[in-house]
């Protein structure tokens, strides 16, 4: 209690106590909100998980630095009750169902793409569907018609006929032409109401249309999407365990069994200190991150891996000489040859009188390590080594440098995880600092 109340009069300490606050309700939150199998589902899914979400698009926050809002997803389906449909008998066997999607669209910037994913029921008859688009202006414009068969999705973008019937010039898309207010000498969207009407002819009693439109904007979310339409607040919140679970473990796992193994050295030298300190100048020329990408290329990628690999290859990291050397100091101490007089064995001096006197070192030291280990975990993501199932920080920074999200403007693809890394470096850097402070008398008056 007396080093936390000393801790708390840094303000860099208690800046960093907040940051790490703030990481780890972020990592509570997910772990309480979505299941880790649930996350690796979301983010290993394609197009039939995040059909309905846009490809690229900017997080919605970045409307408030924009004069003009870049258009949402709109969403609009029929299977939920919230279109009326018309059915009418026009014959023994045809029967005609009306209904139309109307929406408010307030942009002058123009939407991603339209697409119609269709729900139909049918024996052995499809329906007929036939599509209008109403514009504010009140234009009339057809766009298709097609036999709806089960699970028709129908993209206005890649329908050749519609591009020829709407004469629209090379550089101009479908969706555009809809969208696009015909009395301005530029290229804009002509905000106001439209509708899209749906008339479907079925052919048996039981059938039926349903369709589901979505008019994919240009922002979502508090994180946006990557090429895959995923949405990047999975792995944002996902990433947050992950990097302190992997952090924190790598830390402490390399730093006490380190400390633990230069207590053993110190305390029984001869031939056991000889070789664990042949062990740790042999470590100490081993390239790391080599062998890092050696394991995540012929062996495995999964993180639990390149995990233990960190720790196998940190237990015996120059540490050890830094630990051996105080160890020589406190071996010497008269409270260790008191401990031996009164027939402490081994283990005992070890254990109890040894290690308890360095954890002060230690603390400071493990808290420090944590973000480099977090980096590292990144750096592997980057250079393609990440675990391909966990969604984490590396990972989407990697894809966004693959897809090329900095040469088409898509910075928040790799800023968003860029800062949390730089916020968890932060955090335990501050903490780690002031926490060295405390426990090293000789830097307490600077």
């Amino acid at each position: 209690m007396s080093n936390l109340r000393e801790l708390v009069r840094y303000p860099a300490a208690v800046i960093g106590l907040l940051m790490i606050s703030v990481l780890v309700g972020f990592a509570i939150y997910a772990l309480a909100t979505l299941p880790y199998d649930e996350a690796v589902r979301l983010w290993r899914g394609g197009e039939a998980i995040w059909y309905n979400t846009p490809k690229k698009a900017a997080p919605v926050w970045t409307n408030w630095f924009r004069k003009e809002d870049l258009p949402a997803t709109i969403t609009i389906d029929s299977a939920d009750g919230s279109i009326v449909k018309t059915r009418e008998q026009v014959s023994e066997d045809v029967t005609d169902i009306q209904f139309a999607y109307t929406f408010d669209y307030p942009y002058t910037t123009f939407p991603e793409d339209i697409s119609i994913y269709f729900d139909t029921k049918y024996d052995e008859k499809p329906p007929h569907v036939s599509l209008t688009w109403l514009t504010p202006d009140g234009r009339e414009i057809r766009i298709a018609s097609m036999t709806a068969e089960s699970s028709l999705v129908y993209r206005l973008d890649q329908d050749s006929k519609l591009e020829r019937r709407l004469q629209l010039p090379d550089s101009i898309q479908s969706h555009e032409g809809l969208f696009m207010d015909p009395e301005s000498e530029e290229l804009v969207a002509l905000p106001g109401v439209y509708t899209l009407q749906v008339s479907a002819s079925v052919f048996e009693p039981e059938s039926d249309v349903d369709a589901e439109v979505v008019i994919y904007g240009q922002v979502y979310g508090l994180a946006g999407t990557d090429h895959r339409r995923r949405d990047i607040t999975v792995a944002l919140l996902w990433g947050t365990p992950i990097a302190l679970a992997f952090g924190l473990l790598a830390a402490i796992g390399t730093s006490v069994t380190t400390l633990v193994i230069a207590a053993i050295g110190t305390w029984y030298g001869g031939w056991v200190d000889a070789l664990i300190q042949r062990i740790t100048e042999v470590n100490l020329i081993l390239p790391v991150l080599p062998i890092l990408i050696m394991v995540g290329t012929f062996y495995s990628k999964s993180l639990w891996v390149i995990l233990g690999v960190i720790i196998l290859l940190g237990i015996f990291g120059g540490g050890i000489k830094t630990y051996r050397a105080i160890f020589l100091q406190v071996k010497e101490s008269p409270y260790i040859e008191a401990a031996q007089a009164y027939g402490a064995n081994d283990a005992r001096i070890i254990f109890s009188y040894l290690l308890p006197r360095i954890i002060p070192t230690l603390v400071p030291n493990l808290v420090t390590l944590v973000p480099s280990f977090v980096f590292l975990e990144a750096a592997l993501s980057v250079l393609g080594l990440g675990d391909p199932v966990m969604p984490t920080w590396g990972k989407v920074i990697s894809d966004a440098r693959v897809n090329g999200a900095l040469y088409q403007g898509n910075y928040y693809w790799i800023l968003q995880p860029s800062a949390l890394l730089m916020l968890t470096g932060l955090a335990f850097s501050l903490v780690g600092f002031a926490l060295d402070r405390i426990f090293n008398p000789r830097l307490r008056g600077r």
